[in-house]
């Protein structure tokens, strides 16, 4: 038997940083920026630009600052970014982004291979950060990756990922991201974990970022639903990949997530006609099919039966 639902859900776009960032094709600003509109379109109202990291490591967004001067953000809309460091948050804040995101993994090997750095190292860094990007007027998110499980040492212990939770949060961060990042959460392993979590921290202040690597995300994304947790992080037509993490396939689509939720009568603002359309302007602008299902199938539209 179903529990009640809630009446309503934020999704936090992804796919201009999460989805781009592992394309083997340079993509050219003037694409992302189109891109970028296209989603503005969509009533989608929390949409993720870049991330201000190292072109070194992540290349394919080495336009960070020219993207976030490029785009022009409609009244209402939040853009953000992802940063690593101190630096990074210094270049967030030149080009006027009132969000940032950290981002950090549960498992110490992904952790180095991801940020370079151990988790304690983290820790510190956004002890730097944190508190003076709030102190400068920013709102500060934050990611914890591989809760669900590790490429590197399989299992992952979600206490763990409590506890860097629960220093996130006294940091001032306003929502916690929790990342199945290879794709491996299964609908009960994802009960016990949400479960754990929403024991101590409101659903409010908790987002799920799934990947559907083995297909469990949207399922999983419900389950969240029917514990309270309203924020989930999706990527139009399904795209991304971490680049740091093996075989970790694409996002959650957010059409599909919208298909969903809207289905079941929990609103999320989301025009999906529009949506569709965006999906089809990213996969055009990075040259290869999205493995999305709604944007494989394309918009539904019930036939009334005829009466008399």
């Amino acid at each position: 038997m179903w529990t009640e639902l809630p009446k309503r859900a934020s999704i936090y776009e992804v796919s201009l940083r999460d989805g781009l960032q592992n394309e083997q094709r340079p993509i050219p600003t003037s694409a992302k920026v189109e891109l970028a509109d296209a989603l503005f379109r969509t009533g989608l109202q929390r949409i993720e630009l870049t991330s201000f990291v190292s072109p070194k490591w992540v290349p394919q967004l080495s336009d960070a600052e020219e993207l976030a001067r490029s785009v022009v953000v409609p009244e209402g809309i939040i853009t953000s970014a992802l940063v690593p460091n101190a630096l990074g948050f210094e270049r967030a804040r030149s080009v006027g982004l009132r969000e940032i995101a950290v981002f950090m993994s549960a498992s110490e090997t992904h952790n180095r291979k991801n940020t370079h750095k151990s988790i304690e190292r983290s820790l510190e860094t956004f002890r730097e950060i944190v508190p003076p990007a709030i102190d400068s007027g920013m709102r500060v998110r934050a990611y914890v990756s591989t809760v669900w499980g590790c490429p590197y040492e399989g299992a992952v212990d979600p206490h763990a990922a409590l506890d860097i939770t629960r220093e996130l949060l006294r940091l001032g961060c306003y929502q916690i991201s929790l990342g199945d990042t290879i794709g491996v959460g299964t609908p009960l392993q994802t009960r016990q974990i949400c479960e754990l979590f929403l024991r101590e921290v409101e659903a409010e202040r908790l987002a799920l970022h799934l990947h559907d690597t083995r297909g469990q995300a949207l399922v999983n994304a419900l389950v969240g639903l029917t514990l309270g947790i309203t924020t989930f992080d999706a990527s139009v037509g399904g795209l991304g990949g971490c680049p740091y993490a093996p075989g970790a396939a694409g996002n959650l689509a957010t059409e599909d997530l919208v298909y969903m939720l809207e289905g079941m009568g929990v609103s999320t603002g989301v025009d999906l006609e529009a949506l569709v359309q965006a999906g089809k302007t990213a996969e055009r602008i990075v040259g290869r099919p999205l493995p999305g299902k709604m944007h494989q199938a394309g918009l539904f539209r019930p036939r009334l039966s005829p009466t008399g």
